[in-house]
């Protein structure tokens, strides 16, 4: 249980944080410029979130406990039972997007209503094929792929040999949401993490939490672009 931990503490420290949030300053230096354009932004994503990947498979490879390679996360792992990754995708989406309304419509109960819309985002999208392609290439393939190799194919299922499925669901999605250090989309980051993994441990097969995760992402981008 202590390896798992220091491993996601140093995967979090020393390879998520730099890139994920120290990376474009990084670019920034590189290229001498006070800011990045749109494009250049776009296509730094997606070079840091691929550098982030590979550098998750090369630890997982090298120093996980078995090794892991990328084939293993998508074979079926019995943390329930097996059951159709592709029936729990639909489930799973579906059920996601409802509580993720019903949580924004209370919290705008609570709180006031807030601006959902991302403007630098929205600026990314809307400034050309190339920026909206880097886009969507990070936030619905490779930022799915490598967040639920960590969270749920790695993390969820070493903590669910410890404890119970339900526990460790809730434990993996609250280390899930506050590695985005987003204090404001906490819960939603949240109840995204219980939704994935639940289907991850539902269906059996890291496809699903991959598919929802990548389909939601793509809503985002959607009504980002859209409002």
């Amino acid at each position: 249980m202590g390896s798992l931990w220091s491993s996601m503490a140093f995967y979090l420290l020393s390879v998520h944080v730099p890139l994920s949030f120290g990376g474009l300053s990084v670019v920034t230096s590189i290229l001498h410029c006070s800011v990045l354009d749109p494009q250049t932004e776009a296509l730094s994503l997606v070079v840091l979130q691929m550098l982030e990947l590979i550098v998750v498979l090369i630890l997982l490879r090298s120093t996980g406990k078995p090794k892991y390679k990328l084939r293993d996360f998508f074979q079926e792992k019995h943390l329930i039972r097996e059951r159709n990754w592709l029936l729990a995708s639909a489930l799973g989406f579906g059920l996601l997007v409802l509580l993720v309304i019903v949580a924004s419509i209370i919290a705008d109960m609570l709180i006031g209503t807030k601006e959902v819309n991302n403007p630098i985002l929205k600026e990314i999208l809307s400034s050309g094929p190339i920026s909206m392609t880097s886009c969507i290439l990070v936030y619905c393939v490779i930022t799915p792929l490598l967040e639920e190799i960590v969270y749920r194919g790695f993390f969820l299922t070493r903590l669910s040999s410890t404890m119970k499925w339900q526990q460790a669901v809730i434990v993996s999605s609250v280390v899930f949401s506050a590695a985005h250090f987003s204090a404001e989309n906490f819960i939603q980051l949240f109840i995204i993490g219980l939704i994935l993994g639940s289907s991850y441990c539902w269906s059996g097969n890291l496809r699903s939490s991959v598919v929802i995760h990548s389909l939601y992402n793509a809503l985002t981008l959607l009504i980002t672009y859209a409002s």
